[in-house]
């Protein structure tokens, strides 16, 4: 298993696949700051679920991991078919109508980024340092 992940998934989310995949695959490659202000605004009902599950990945990489939070970046969100609740409608002339009501599963992966830019700058104006010594 690779350190620099951390993993949060959520089984039982009362919505269908294609409205939950909409939202869950916006947030992919992004970093987890602007990920949050994304979910948080976002017109939709289901974003504050995702972002719950969002936010239990962040914990997960900060406490169980010792991830550094200002670093990490979604790396993969997916989304699959749980369990169906099986409802009936009344209609004419004693007949019944089945609803079906979808639950969907939710699975965020996150992943530290090391900024190779910042070390290369570090290792330059060291470099330039000794220069002028």
């Amino acid at each position: 298993m690779v350190d620099n992940i951390a993993i949060a998934k959520d089984n039982t989310i009362r919505t269908g696949l294609r409205k939950l995949n909409v939202v869950a695959q916006s947030i992919v490659s992004m970093n987890v700051n602007k990920a949050i202000n994304q979910l948080k605004f976002r017109n939709k009902r289901i974003s504050l679920v995702v972002l719950k599950v969002l936010n239990a990945a962040i914990a997960n990489a900060e406490n169980n991991k010792q991830l550094d939070i200002d670093n990490l970046v979604v790396r993969e969100a997916y989304v699959g078919k749980s369990i169906t609740m099986k409802r009936f409608r009344p209609r004419a002339k004693g007949r019944a109508s089945s609803i079906l009501k979808p639950f969907s599963k939710l699975t965020i992966i996150l992943e530290e980024k090391k900024e190779k830019k910042k070390e290369e700058n570090v290792k330059k104006k060291s470099i330039k340092v000794k220069d002028k010594l």
